[in-house]
């Protein structure tokens, strides 16, 4: 990296200009002897001097330096890319190695180690120096100490008024300083001289190295991972901020308050580009925004997180913590304070497609998000009581989770040196440290730091040191052995296979409870389906008993009709034939012989 000191300084405060010339060597005093100070000049008399009688031996010795072996291995990296080229951009690469081989330079070059290769190809086919001639040999196990952890250091809020740490973030080379933040998160409830400054402290000597002089108090503060004299903050009112140490304790660059966000800035986070001055923030008024530090005054862009993707900012859910992994450079995750998981895309064409999906298993704000460091499909989510592990192929439900404890945890994050451990931060202020390879159902390591509350965390890029941040602004240093710091034998094997059996076996579980849910509504589909045709049944007997109904009293009126219609017009009497008069005279005469037999 190159380091590059500007200073910045009238001429007139350089003083008088020296010009600097050849010349003779001149004598400016010349002091002679005081003869009467020889007078006061005693002589010593007697002298005693000391002899050694015996002939005067010398010893010569050669001490040499102990020789002392050790084996080391050799690991080859693919390096030496330019910092505007992205090794992990495939097109960025291939478009640099073609200006690089048309250069002649480079032929040239080819050639000469070429020969060179060669020769040492030809030397090592005739005696393989790399041959490996204790590769049989068993290994020794190693001991396995208790897990511990030391406290190193601890600073402490220098103002009267104490503050919360509420984001930490170590230095990128050398590590020995260390950025904290401090902030009151009571809502309108800071006191009135509250201060503002956030403090860079230098561990070696214990101090305070610089003082950040925010408008607002800084509730985030990272430092650029490539330039390390660059810190970005997030304020209270919203704003983002930006410094550069070598300027002093001055904010260098402010976002306008008019483009910034609404809510209080909750999380912030670098992202890998060409240039190194691209940041990501969020806010619980539901925006994401993007932000380039050289034109910071509005943002590149916003993402307003609403799930139905209707870009609505009032549906939008509040975001609280950020996460970008380099080596997936399109995706970024959102944990938001209803407890959902938001994973987004940032190529998409559209804001809409932004969203891509979502994982919801927290009932409170997720305070903390992060991606394994070894396997970036599986991240860990730190909210309400527990923390959860999850996995991009299983969306519906976390693969591993902690108990529930009673204490409200703050804060989590992974191990960089081992993937099976994780720590987290509680209310009551202790420390866990959960190792999934040695326990799973209880922390590895339970450590008290502190009476009060423990608000943030983060992890050294060696995995020694842990610093921790307090609700009254105590930051402390702890030191984990050498155990939880150093990879174990096959732990990476071992940590990915428990992963990958426990997305299997949320796979199979969500298969099961998607098939039991079909069949229930199958069930009551079916029931539905029996209660219409019973109504259908009730509803058609109704129908038919009305229709008869309908058709009687369609007969009886026109019965009635026809009744009236008789009695209101006169019968004609037609002249009867004699055999029909003759029958009729039988049938009255024997009407009255039946009369007279019943009489009598």
């Amino acid at each position: 990296m190159e380091i590059v000191y500007v200073y910045v300084k009238k001429r007139s405060e350089f003083g008088k200009q020296c010009n600097f010339v050849d010349r003779q060597a001149e004598l400016n005093i010349d002091i002679p002897p005081n003869p009467e100070l020889a007078e006061l000049f005693v002589e010593r008399n007697p002298v005693d001097k000391g002899i050694q009688c015996s002939t005067s031996m010398s010893e010569h010795e050669a001490n040499t330096e102990r020789f002392e072996m050790e084996t080391r291995g050799v690991n080859h990296v693919e390096g030496g890319w330019p910092k505007d080229v992205n090794p992990q951009e495939l097109e960025q690469t291939i478009r640099f190695r073609k200006k690089v081989e048309k250069d002649e330079n480079y032929v040239n070059a080819i050639m000469q180690l070429g020969l060179i290769m060669e020769h040492c190809i030809k030397q090592n086919n005739a005696i393989d120096i790399y041959e490996e001639y204790f590769d049989d040999g068993e290994e020794v196990e190693v001991t396995e100490e208790a897990p511990s952890a030391k406290t190193i250091n601890i600073f402490r809020d220098p103002q009267e008024i104490k503050r919360s740490a509420t984001h930490l973030s170590w230095h990128p080379d050398g590590h020995r300083k260390l950025a904290v933040a401090y902030s009151c998160l009571n809502f309108q409830r800071a006191p009135v001289d509250m201060s503002n400054d956030s403090y860079i402290w230098d561990l070696e000597n214990s101090k305070a190295e610089l003082a950040l002089k925010p408008s607002s108090p800084l509730i985030t503060l990272e430092y650029n991972p490539k330039d390390s004299h660059i810190l970005l903050g997030g304020c209270y009112n919203g704003q983002i901020a930006c410094w550069d140490t070598r300027k002093g304790s001055l904010v260098a660059e402010l976002s306008a308050i008019e483009f910034s966000h609404r809510d209080p800035v909750y999380s912030t986070i670098w992202l890998q580009s060409k240039t190194g001055t691209e940041c990501f923030s969020a806010s619980t008024d539901g925006q994401v925004m993007w932000w380039d530090i050289r034109k910071i005054s509005e943002p590149t862009e916003v993402v307003i997180m609403d799930i139905s993707k209707k870009e609505q900012l009032e549906n939008a859910l509040g975001a609280i913590s950020l996460e970008f992994e380099s080596t997936l450079p399109t995706k970024f995750m959102v944990g938001t304070e209803q407890g959902i998981v938001i994973s987004c895309n940032r190529k998409a064409k559209t804001s809409a497609e932004k969203i891509v999906c979502t994982f919801s298993g927290h009932h409170g704000p997720i305070y903390a998000l992060q991606r394994n460091p070894f396997y970036p499909k599986n991240f860990l989510t730190v909210g309400d009581w527990t923390a959860r592990i999850w996995s991009e192929d299983s969306r519906e439900s976390s693969i591993m989770w902690t108990k529930y404890h009673m204490a409200y945890l703050t804060d989590g994050a992974w191990s960089p040196v081992r993937p099976a451990v994780f720590f987290t931060t509680k209310m009551d202020g202790t420390l866990d440290i959960w190792d999934f390879v040695f326990k799973q159902c209880d922390p590895a390591l339970s450590l008290k730091v502190c009476d009060e509350a423990l608000f943030c965390l983060r992890v050294q890029d060696n995995g020694c040191l842990i610093a921790c941040g307090s609700q009254l602004g105590t930051t402390t240093l702890l030191e984990v052995s050498h155990g939880l710091s150093t990879l174990q034998k096959n732990e990476k094997n071992i940590a990915s296979s428990m992963f990958e059996r426990e997305t299997r076996r949320e796979k199979i579980l969500e298969a099961r409870h998607r098939e039991m849910r079909l069949k229930e509504k199958g069930r009551a589909e079916g029931r539905d389906d029996d209660q219409r045709d019973e109504e259908l049944a009730a509803d058609l007997q109704a129908l038919v008993s009305k229709a008869e109904e309908e058709f009687f009293d369609i007969i009886f009126s026109e019965l009635k009709k026809t009744e009236a219609d008789a009695t209101k017009k006169p019968v004609p009497q037609q002249p009867s034939s004699e055999e029909d008069q003759e029958a009729e005279g039988e049938n009255v005469v024997e009407k009255e012989r039946s009369e007279e037999e019943t009489s009598a």
